[in-house]
């Protein structure tokens, strides 16, 4: 089949958008090429509906197509209609990390993080596209005086992977991920911390993270990350029956945070401790169902190393140690500042399979 190219929505000078797929620096028109209806269409949803072996079929056919614009000719759009979001928080390190920021005197994990992957429902009308500016949200913030409602002023990234569902289901087991799980793009989940801190117990995450989570513009199939497949790190205890699976669905791939064009993070989502076969089956284990155009992110990505974490409240340790960001000492992001996410993964034959970017730049409340 050759390498599994992204599938991504575009426009070209005003038209209607349409499916495409990245090749290199050029776009192939699934629509005008294939003369398909399904890729005329302003979101991948109907294709991914028709589930893997259609998805195989037009990855052969594909490898076969010239580039019918010029990258730089298109606009990217929001790839798919999210149907419902899911962010779960399936790195050790982060949880371990924030449980010592926010729980100092307690164990870093709570009782239930080695039982499942936890996670919270998220706001799937304001997942945007890559190049998509942020505006800082605003929210109640504590105060020595009471709670004060302004603009959030320890803003955050979080760099995460995000799972499309192309075929829906219930009670998906992780031995059928691939039946239901047509790609991959990279996240970022903004998070507005003393928003969320002030609001999270007793319920978790609302406004400090509901107002934006970009994703990138081209989805790269799960498909195309055979050779990124490893195992998990060891899940000690052992999970329960519904979350097992012989199949490896742990993720070799590589993050990069940039933090006004400067590298200030390397997360590897190798090292994460829940995979997305396990997060999908505890989201349907209670008999919810998964449909075509659901979104579910992995939480953030973090390693071991400080320059693995991939939050600031992480690498600023909670505003402790600030980092040099243009000759400038930084905790959190402040107006103007652009973050840029990327990752890629090992392909066939010792190639690399870029997962494209995303991108965002911060706006005034």
């Amino acid at each position: 089949m050759g390498v599994i190219a992204p599938y991504g929505v575009f426009s070209v000078a005003g038209g209607a958008p349409r499916v495409g797929v990245r090749v290199g620096e050029g776009v192939i028109d699934l629509a005008a090429e294939l003369g398909d209806e399904v890729f005329a269409r302003p979101s991948l949803n109907a294709f991914m509906a028709q589930g893997p072996r259609r998805w195989a079929e037009i990855g052969s056919r594909v490898n076969e197509l010239d580039a019918t614009y010029a990258l730089d000719e298109v606009t990217p759009r929001l790839p798919v209609a999210i149907a419902d979001y899911v962010d779960f928080y399936a790195s050790e390190h982060h949880a371990s990390n924030l449980g010592k920021l926010l729980r100092p005197n307690a164990a870093p994990l709570l009782p239930n993080w080695k039982h499942m992957p936890v996670g919270y429902h998220g706001r799937a009308g304001t997942v945007v596209v890559s190049g998509t500016d942020i505006v800082r949200p605003c929210g109640q913030l504590a105060t020595p005086d009471g709670p004060v409602f302004g603009p959030s002023r320890r803003l955050d990234i979080e760099a995460e992977l995000g799972f499309l569902v192309g075929v829906g289901g219930a009670r998906i087991t992780p031995a059928n991920v691939a039946e239901h799980v047509f790609g991959v793009v990279v996240v970022n989940d903004w998070s507005a911390r003393d928003i969320q801190s002030w609001e999270y117990a007793p319920l978790g995450p609302f406004l400090g993270k509901s107002f934006a989570t970009s994703i990138s513009p081209w989805v790269t199939p799960l498909a195309a990350l055979d050779a990124a497949r490893i195992r998990t790190p060891i899940q000690d205890p052992e999970p329960l029956p519904y979350l097992r699976g012989a199949e490896r669905w742990g993720l070799d791939i590589d993050l990069e945070v940039r933090w006004n064009g400067r590298l200030v993070s390397r997360p590897p989502y190798a090292g994460m401790y829940w995979s997305p076969a396990q997060m999908l089956a505890h989201l349907t284990a209670n008999g919810a169902t998964a449909r075509t155009g659901d979104l579910f992110a992995s939480g953030t990505v973090s390693g071991p190393a400080r320059d693995q974490r991939g939050s600031f409240i992480e690498l600023t340790w909670n505003g402790a140690e600030p980092i040099a960001i243009g000759g400038e000492p930084r905790t959190f992001l402040e107006d103007g500042d652009e973050v840029t996410i990327a990752a890629a993964a090992p392909g066939p034959d010792g190639t690399r399979v870029e997962l494209g970017e995303v991108r965002g730049r911060i706006l005034p409340a």
